[in-house]
């Protein structure tokens, strides 16, 4: 049941019952659709109020009689319960283009033209989620976390270009398949610029019958993620959701006898699998990104047994996988040793605000990087025997790891919140 009371005045205010689970919202000056909250005027986002402009992008706003034009990235937020969500977005303006992103900067919508003066629309799956398991039990979340827009209790929908937004609606979605991501820096939602991952850009070539849970996390090794981390993965489990499972970055610097490959980490990853099949998802392993250590004109390897013992856990579990170690190995060494710095958070110092000391990271991705990657991902996917392969949408590109794009081709625009500290792992 939905119940939606509202009133335009010099500011919109409207009023949700606790079970209200769509959201309508119409921007403009023009006469609003039934049950939709009208909004001809800016207001920041309210706890109380439930819905608003995020993050002091508010005043960034104009209302013109078709609806709401920008002037830089915005932030709109509604507070929904945890969940997936189908965001539906109609959009106008001749000759203009629009990014979409949601939550902590998932890509959805890359650079969409609006070529006459018709409106077009586009949806997508958002899946939101918090830090509670179960009565008294929550994720154990680093204090880097807490401030994520992936762990909050609203939906946030981040625009960028100069399209003309005339309606927002959102609505429930949770008879969808969702993909849960479990992993670390190279998977998890960055949040803030220069950083990114290909778990942040894989949102971008599935299909709306799906969402995604990305609940990497920086630093996080398979052991880490033991305890309250797999649990909420597992607590969220339903028949037919896929969890994808990329460790081995941070795993090498836990010592000790039986910390290893063949020890620690290969019992840990079989125990996730037993539990996710246990629940009749489907467990895919990914191992893990190579990092940028050329030697000459060739990488040399750099996580041990690590690659070998996920290898023997998919053969030994009949699990897909993924190998993005040889993957990536191709696409970086096509590259180069200098143009594949394109690929990693490497820039000169005062690119970014606050930045006044060159950035120079050989493990976490700039968005070209990030992007290349997740595309390589979705095409590995498609040419699997996984069910997941349903789920790539159809005009995803085809993508060669030994044939990379240019490190020049990639224009998804930057989103305004930046941090130049590194983050967790290495």
């Amino acid at each position: 049941m939905r119940t939606v009371c509202w009133l335009v005045v010099l500011i919109a205010s409207a009023c949700f019952s606790q079970n209200t689970i769509d959201h309508a919202f119409d921007f403009g000056t023009h006469k609003t659709s039934a049950n939709a909250i009208a909004f001809s005027s800016s207001l920041p986002y309210n706890d109380a109020v439930g819905y608003g402009f995020d993050f002091g992008t508010a005043y960034k706003t104009s209302f013109t009689e078709h609806g709401l034009v920008t002037v830089g990235p915005i932030y709109f937020s509604v507070k929904v319960p945890e969940g997936s969500y189908q965001v539906t977005v109609t959009l106008s303006g001749k000759n203009t283009e629009t990014t979409i992103k949601a939550e902590s900067k998932r890509l959805f919508i890359p650079q969409l033209k609006v070529d006459s003066n018709k409106s077009i629309t586009t949806s997508f799956i958002v899946n939101v989620f918090n830090e509670k398991i179960s009565q008294g039990y929550d994720v154990d979340l680093k204090d880097r976390e807490r401030v994520k827009l992936d762990w909050d209790d609203k939906l946030t929908l981040e625009f960028l270009g100069n399209s003309t937004i005339e309606s927002i609606r959102i609505e429930n979605a949770n008879d969808v398949k969702t993909l849960f991501l479990a992993g670390d820096s190279t998977v998890t939602d960055q949040d803030v610029e220069p950083w990114a991952s290909w778990g942040q850009f894989i949102t971008a070539y599935l299909d709306d019958s799906i969402a995604v849970s990305n609940q990497a996390s920086s630093g996080a090794s398979l052991a880490s993620f033991r305890g309250s981390r797999i649990d909420k993965i597992i607590s969220q489990l339903k028949e037919g959701d896929f969890v994808v499972i990329e460790f081995g970055h941070n795993d090498e610097k836990i010592k000790g006898e039986g910390n290893g490959a063949w020890g620690l980490y290969t019992e840990t990853m079989t125990d996730f699998i037993k539990r996710i099949k246990k629940k009749k998802a489907t467990p895919i392993l990914i191992t893990p990104t190579q990092r940028r250590a050329f030697e000459g004109k060739k990488l040399k390897p750099t996580h041990g047994d690590f690659p070998d013992a996920m290898r023997k856990v998919a053969a030994n579990e009949a699990v897909i996988l993924i190998d993005l170690t040889q993957i990536t190995t191709a696409m970086y060494e096509a590259w180069g040793p200098q143009l594949s710095r394109r690929a990693f958070v490497q820039y000169a110092a005062n690119m970014f605000p606050g930045q006044h000391q060159d950035l120079e990271d050989n493990t976490h991705f700039s968005n070209f990087g990030a992007n290349e990657i997740a595309l390589a991902v979705a095409n590995a996917i498609r040419d699997s025997d996984s069910e997941l392969k349903h789920y790539i949408a159809t005009e995803t590109p085809q993508y060669k790891p030994s044939q990379p794009h240019a490190t020049d081709s990639y224009t998804i625009p930057f989103s305004s919140r930046f941090k130049i500290e590194k983050p967790d792992g290495n």
